[in-house]
C-alpha cells in the first residue's frame, strides 16, 4: 500500500509538472538553462562545502562564479567595441557620398543618405524592440539567478525527492542517467568554449591575409560571437562585407564573406565539435551533430543544449538496455571462433558439438 501511495504521488508530481510547463511555457527555457548550469556547479559547491563553507555561502559563491564566467565571456566584445570605436568611426568617414556596386555586369547605386536613413530606421526599430524586451529579460535573469541558487542550496532535498519515486531496483539506472547527463552538459559547455578558441585560431590568419590592420581584435570578436546561437561570426563577416561593398571593394567583400564564412563560420563546427564530442561526452561525432543541429533547428537556441543532452541520454539508455538483454556491454567483440563471449551453445566452426563428435567416434 505504501509503495502504491508513493507511485501515486510520483504520478501526481509528473502530471502537475507537465501542467506547470504548459502554463509557464515562456520561462521553460530559462528554467532549463538554470538546471543545466546548476548541474555543472554542483561539484564546485560540494568542494566549497568540503573546505568549510556553509551550504548557503557555498551556493552563493558558486552562483557568483557562474555570473563572473558570463562576464568574462562577454567582456572581450565590450572592450573591443570601446577601444576600436574611433577606428570604426574613421572607416565610416571613408564611405563615399554615392555608393556604386558593380557585380556580374549589373550596376547598383545608392546615396549615403539613403543608406544612413535605412540604417537609422533599422537601429531605431531594434532599439524599440530592445527597450520593450528589457523588463522581460531582467525578470528572466533574476529568475535564472534565483533558480541556480535554489537548486544548489537544496541539492540534497531535490535528489532525495527524485530518487524516492524510483523503485530501489532501478536506482542504478537513475544514477547512470544522472552521471551521463552531467558529463554531457559539461561536454556541451566545454565544446562551446573550445569552438570559440578554435575560431580565434582560424580567424586570425584569415583576417591577417586579407590585410586587416586589427586582425587580433576581429578574431576576438569572431570568437565571442560563437556564443551567439545560429548567427555566430556571420554577423561580423556580413558587416565587413557590407562595408567593402560600400567603398567599392567588391572582390574584398566576396573574399571576406565566402572565404571567411567557410573558414571562420563553418570549419570550427566541423573540425572541433565532432572530435571533442567523443573525448568529452563519449558520444560519436555524427550523433552529436544530429543532436546539436536537430535541437537548434527544432527548438532554437535552447536546442543547442537540449539536443545533445537528449542524444547522450539515448546513448546511455541504449547501453543499459544492451547490458540488460545480452548480459555484456556492446563494446565487447565476439571471440575468434565467431561466438559471443559467454556463449557455449554454438559449435566452434559451424560443425557438431564436441560431445556429439566424441559419441560418433566411439
Amino acid at each position: 500500500m505504501a509503495l502504491n501511495r508513493r507511485y501515486a504521488l510520483g504520478g501526481l508530481f509528473v502530471l502537475l509538472a507537465v501542467v506547470a510547463g504548459v502554463l509557464l511555457w515562456e520561462v521553460v527555457g530559462t528554467v532549463f538553462f538554470a538546471v543545466t548550469v546548476a548541474y555543472l556547479l554542483l561539484p564546485v559547491r560540494r568542494r566549497l562545502v568540503g573546505h568549510g563553507l556553509s551550504r548557503r555561502w557555498a551556493s552563493v559563491a558558486a552562483t557568483t562564479l557562474a555570473f563572473l564566467a558570463t562576464v568574462v565571456v562577454l567582456s572581450p566584445l565590450v572592450v573591443a567595441a570601446v577601444v576600436r570605436l574611433d577606428t570604426v568611426l574613421e572607416l565610416f568617414e571613408l564611405v563615399p557620398d554615392v555608393i556604386h556596386v558593380e557585380l556580374f555586369g549589373f550596376v547598383y547605386e545608392a546615396t549615403l543618405q539613403q543608406v544612413t536613413t535605412f540604417a537609422s530606421t533599422w537601429l531605431r526599430r531594434i532599439g524599440r524592440q530592445s527597450a520593450a524586451a528589457a523588463p522581460v529579460l531582467l525578470l528572466k535573469a533574476t529568475l535564472f539567478t534565483l533558480l541556480v541558487f535554489s537548486l544548489l542550496y537544496y541539492e540534497e532535498e531535490a535528489r532525495t525527492a527524485v530518487l524516492a519515486v524510483v523503485p530501489p531496483s532501478y536506482r542504478g539506472v537513475a544514477e547512470a542517467l544522472n552521471d551521463r547527463a552531467r558529463e554531457t552538459l559539461l561536454a556541451i559547455y566545454v565544446l562551446q568554449a573550445a569552438t570559440a578558441a578554435g575560431t580565434f585560431v582560424l580567424a586570425f590568419p584569415v583576417f591577417y591575409l586579407l590585410g586587416y590592420q586589427y586582425a587580433v581584435t576581429l578574431s576576438v570578436v569572431a570568437a565571442v560571437l560563437q556564443f551567439v546561437p545560429i548567427l555566430g561570426p556571420s554577423i561580423l563577416l556580413a558587416g565587413l562585407a557590407a562595408y567593402h561593398l560600400a567603398v567599392g571593394q567588391v572582390v574584398h567583400a566576396i573574399l571576406v564573406f565566402f572565404a571567411g564564412g567557410f573558414v571562420i563560420g563553418w570549419l570550427p563546427d566541423v573540425l572541433i565539435r565532432p572530435r571533442l564530442a567523443k573525448e568529452t561526452a563519449d558520444i560519436p561525432g555524427s550523433l552529436y551533430f544530429v543532436g546539436f543541429f536537430g535541437g537548434l533547428l527544432t527548438l532554437g537556441p535552447i536546442g543547442i543544449v537540449a539536443g545533445p543532452l537528449v542524444v547522450g541520454l539515448v546513448v546511455e539508455s541504449a547501453l543499459l538496455l544492451s547490458e540488460e538483454l545480452n548480459g555484456i556491454p556492446v563494446e565487447e567483440k565476439a571471440g575468434p571462433d565467431g561466438r559471443e563471449p559467454g556463449d557455449e551453445s554454438a559449435p566452434p566452426d559451424g560443425g557438431v558439438p564436441p560431445e556429439e563428435t566424441r559419441t560418433d567416434t566411439e
